[in-house]
């Protein structure tokens, strides 16, 4: 549900994230769905059990889980998976659900908590209704894996937040909506990011937490026409 990192954000600097972030060539961001699972071996498998060594080994949160690996109700076709990893090992990662989902009674996570069906996040997550429009999309389950020194962390995050924009993008939407730490502006301006806040902070599974809207279509556009 929510950013999970023990890292402390960094001074946001004036060119933060633009021109001066660069990954290493073996870290690869990958987009899961579906439609390519077979292309890419294990990886959603090793995806799915790293989200449990975070939220449910780690942070003790009490959810589904089979055979190693964390899920829930909006593991579905309709949602992406952005997975950062390195020599087969997955280091970050985070899902993208369309605001236009419908599974059953379910729809995506910030809207099913605010009509009252999640149990683990108030109904007043949000300061307005939330919002249902295929320009939309929402960021959940991010995390960047434990063990990982606080300057390998920070590349983590920029390379996952990067790519869930640019993923986010190119299936249509231009904003995503999610919970973020309530520091989230510091954060979203190390890669050049604006967000702006559309609930109230509030702890959440012991995390100080506050729902967020990014301009992911702004920042794909800045990087492009940065070269």
């Amino acid at each position: 549900m929510v950013w999970h990192s023990d890292a402390t954000p960094e001074p946001a600097s004036k060119e933060a994230g633009r021109a001066n972030f660069a990954k290493p060539p073996t870290l690869r961001a990958t987009t899961l769905s579906v439609t390519n699972f077979h292309r890419h071996g294990e990886l959603y498998a090793e995806f799915l059990k790293a989200r449990k060594r975070v939220f449910i080994d780690g942070k003790g949160w009490d959810l589904p889980s089979t055979e190693g690996m964390e899920f829930d109700q909006y593991d579905t076709p309709l949602s992406r998976w952005i997975v950062v990893h390195e020599f087969g090992e997955v280091l970050a990662g985070i899902r993208l659900t369309p605001s236009t989902a419908q599974c059953g009674i379910y729809s995506y996570m910030l809207r099913d908590a605010q009509r009252g069906l999640l149990s683990d996040i108030p109904a007043t997550v949000l300061h307005y209704r939330a919002p249902v429009s295929e320009k939309i999309w929402e960021a959940a389950r991010l995390f960047v894996s434990d063990g990982q020194p606080a300057s390998r962390r920070s590349l983590l995050q920029k390379t996952l937040l990067l790519s869930m924009a640019r993923s986010a993008v190119e299936v249509g939407a231009t904003q995503v909506i999610g919970i973020v730490p309530a520091v989230f502006q510091r954060w979203m301006s190390r890669i050049g990011m604006s967000a702006l806040p559309i609930g109230p902070k509030m702890e959440i599974d012991g995390d100080r937490t506050q729902a967020a809207m990014m301009n992911v279509r702004a920042l794909v556009e800045g990087l492009t026409n940065d070269g």
